[in-house]
């Protein structure tokens, strides 16, 4: 068993650096084939959950993802040809507001439908391992909206991505690997501000949003309704879903973003049932509306959300736009957090709310355990860490444009930085890079403002179990949690796919 898992790691490398070397990346990128921390298995627990519910553990996966409720759920799918709910994941942490992303630098966390491919996957990110959301699909970039790199990844830190835990990530990760290995070749990434339901479109129905979210909700209606991938194209500024040509066409369908919709029909099963549910949904909105529902306040500057098992772990800690905790609820005992909350977590916080104190980020939330080494060597940081590519990056000013912040500074010389997450070869372990070597443009240093954060009193292990939990509820233990230290950083893999 222990044999065939070591192969089917090591065949999943060949296939994804093979992708790699097709899609035109460099040699370097190859390294995927011995990088510990993407080839780790899927949780046992995890595989025996997928055959309760009959499904494979290289079937296709689809991921969906909540705002407001902080949660990503894993669809699979099952034997029927249909997908299911296999688990849901707590979102650690994500910026911004309920809405689109609309500009670089907004802090905006995506909406809409994104695919995702094997070229997109980040064995080697700064933030412990990543997927690209796609950012900006068609559509975005038909209205002109601009913004790159934007991920789920770990670390619990976001300015404009999805942030997981590192044992939530490394999971999820394993989840699109493996789907990738049976013969995927894309899973389709659908992020909502919020669950589409009545009682939520009734709550939030004067945000100038609405119009755009009516339109994905369509989207959720065809999924939900048939339980398998909406197909998704763009025209005329807008989302397409599941289109087929016209009967007696033998034309196939041409889609321009930008252009005008070409003739096309829904399959009639499935605009019946979204007709439906249309239906009743609009009802409920409506019945909802009649009754008082009051209407939720718009963004007073709250900067996004939290989910409430992670904010229940912090001093003072909020969950911002997600979900709220009550007082009460705050002190509530709660299970432990579905992985390692780092030190350096920055909680969402109320700038309306005078109770509100901000944590220490120098009092560790866990506690801090050394590195397990029993299937991998811990990499402590040293000066082999700042490597020629380090120097020549700094050396030519090379930088990002992601929206998350990834060194730790020095506790006694604070200095706000704006790098990014995304792969690219700055400093690593304990070298703080200057944030003169993170910046592309002038106009991307004003546009990310980000919090000092304080460098480590540990290094770092190079991965963590995923978590082997299989249902929401987080597990019994919470692996151990040194600070944050980005071990390499580099040039991204995927360029060529921006």
């Amino acid at each position: 068993m222990i044999w065939r898992t070591i192969g089917r790691a090591l065949m999943t490398s060949v296939v994804l650096a093979a992708g790699a070397l097709l899609a035109g990346c460099n040699s370097d990128d190859v390294s995927l084939a011995s990088n510990a921390k993407a080839n780790q298995p899927v949780p046992p627990k995890l595989v025996a959950t997928m055959t309760e519910k009959d499904m494979d553990l290289q079937s296709p996966i689809l991921i969906r993802l909540f705002k407001q409720e902080a949660e990503l759920e894993v669809w699979k799918q099952d034997r029927s040809g249909k997908f299911a709910l296999l688990k849901t994941y707590p979102i650690c942490r994500w910026s911004g507001d309920l809405g689109p992303k609309v500009r670089e630098g907004d802090r905006q966390a995506p909406e809409g439908f994104y695919s995702i491919s094997p070229a997109q996957m980040n064995p080697k990110s700064a933030y412990y391992l990543s997927f690209n959301t796609g950012y900006p699909n068609a559509f975005d970039k038909s209205l002109g909206r601009t913004g790159s790199e934007l991920m789920v990844h770990g670390d619990c830190s976001s300015r404009g991505c999805y942030a997981m835990t590192d044992e939530q990530i490394a999971e999820i990760y394993a989840l699109g690997r493996e789907s990738f290995f049976g013969g995927q070749r894309a899973f389709q990434f659908q992020a909502y501000p919020f669950r589409m339901t009545p009682v939520n479109f009734a709550k939030h129905r004067n945000n100038p949003n609405m119009p755009f979210w009516k339109m994905i909700k369509e989207g959720n209606d065809h999924f939900e309704v048939t339980h398998q991938e909406p197909k998704v194209e763009f025209c005329e500024h807008k989302y397409v879903f599941d289109p087929a040509p016209p009967p007696g066409s033998t034309k196939p369908l041409m889609f321009n973003a930008s252009a005008k919709c070409p003739a096309y029909v829904i399959p009639d099963d499935i605009a019946s049932a979204v007709h439906d549910k249309e239906q009743r949904d609009n009802a409920a909105i409506a019945k909802l509306i009649t009754k008082g529902t009051p209407v939720a306040r718009l963004n007073t500057g709250i900067d996004g959300g939290m989910n409430r098992v992670f904010a229940a772990k912090l001093p003072d800690g909020q969950t911002g736009l997600s979900d709220p905790v009550e007082p009460s609820q705050r002190l509530a005992t709660y299970s432990p957090a579905p992985g390692t909350i780092p030190a350096t977590v920055n909680p969402p916080h109320d700038p309306t709310a005078s109770s509100v104190v901000a944590a220490a980020p120098s009092e560790p939330v866990v506690a801090v355990t050394k590195p397990s080494s029993a299937l991998f060597a811990s990499a402590a940081p040293n000066a082999d860490s700042d490597n020629i590519f380090s120097s020549f990056a700094r050396k030519i000013g090379l930088g990002g444009s992601d929206s998350t912040a990834s060194a730790k500074l020095p506790p006694a010389q604070p200095k706000v930085v704006a790098p990014r997450h995304a792969p690219h070869r700055m400093a690593a372990a304990k070298h703080a890079t200057p944030p003169k070597a993170r910046e592309k443009t002038a106009e991307r240093t004003t546009e990310r403002p980000a919090e000092p954060k304080q460098v480590a009193t540990a290094a770092r292990p190079p991965f963590k179990p995923a978590v082997s939990s299989d249902a929401p509820t987080p597990p019994a233990a919470i692996p151990g949690a040194a600070p944050v230290v980005s071990s390499n950083s580099f040039d991204s893999r995927f360029s060529a796919f921006r």
